[in-house]
């Protein structure tokens, strides 16, 4: 779809064209397209853009890298079709290898998520080698097939885009989970230690961003600091103050 530049949506719409064909090339699945909908909607919530409060949680992540001994990024179809250049950028800067991890896991689409990173300039994808694949103990969906590289051995792992259940199975192995989850009341949100309620377009480049600006010392104060339930206050405090002013504008328009 060629999409005009001067539309009012044009950025919404390139994403949903970048899911569309994720979808049609086979790694997308319908459930994400619903998931990008329902995520759609808090952004539009939050203003679409990165609010101070998911600053200081993007501050918090990079801390969380720069400490960590194996951290690991996790890629699904929906992260794979939106920002995998980003991504790649992100594990190169870091050091935390790549991830495929899937609900709807099917080898095809690991092996095709697994093209697209490496398309995008990664050197390696874990979750790809059946002789590297085990199960995590806690958790009984389709997810807890990881790498023994990887997400298995992890101490932090980022979950862009994520289910509840499994952001709760890491931590009751003793992981740090980074969640981006734009939906402030999910299960993901509301368990994981640190919460980016942020686009996943906007926000990973960010986290790398802040990882090349931070020393260890300075990591450790900025996670010392950090308050995930405060920030979560804190977000759902601005999506409240900014219907606030809408409800406001509408009434003054009739």
């Amino acid at each position: 779809m060629k999409i005009p530049p001067d539309h009012p949506r044009a950025e919404v719409l390139k994403i949903r064209e970048r899911l569309v064909q994720g979808f049609e090339d086979g790694y997308v699945v319908p459930q994400g397209m619903i998931a990008q909908g329902r995520g759609e909607a808090f952004d539009y919530l939050i203003g679409e853009k990165t609010i101070p409060p998911v600053r200081e949680a993007i501050k918090a992540a990079a801390a969380a890298f720069k400490l960590a001994e194996h951290p690991v990024i996790s890629v699904n179809g929906n992260t794979a079709a939106l920002c995998s250049e980003d991504l790649v950028e992100l594990s190169e800067v870091t050091g935390a290898p790549l991830e495929v991890n899937l609900f709807h896991r099917t080898e095809d689409r690991v092996k095709k998520i697994a093209k697209v990173l490496k398309e995008a300039g990664a050197d390696r994808v874990l979750g790809v080698d059946p002789e590297h694949l085990v199960r995590l103990p806690n958790l009984s969906s389709p997810r807890a097939v990881v790498d023994d590289r990887g997400i298995h051995r992890a101490d932090v792992v980022l979950v862009p885009l994520e289910d509840g259940d499994r952001t709760n199975a890491l931590k009751e192995l003793g992981k740090t989970v980074v969640a981006i989850d734009l939906n402030p009341l999910s299960r993901t949100a509301r368990s994981a230690d640190i919460t980016i309620v942020d686009n996943v377009v906007r926000c990973v480049r960010k986290i790398t961003r802040e990882y090349e600006r931070m020393d260890q010392d300075r990591a450790r104060y900025v996670l010392r600091e950090y308050d995930n339930g405060r920030v979560l206050a804190r977000v759902l405090d601005h999506i409240r103050e900014r219907l606030r002013v809408l409800s406001d504008e509408a009434a003054g328009a009739t």
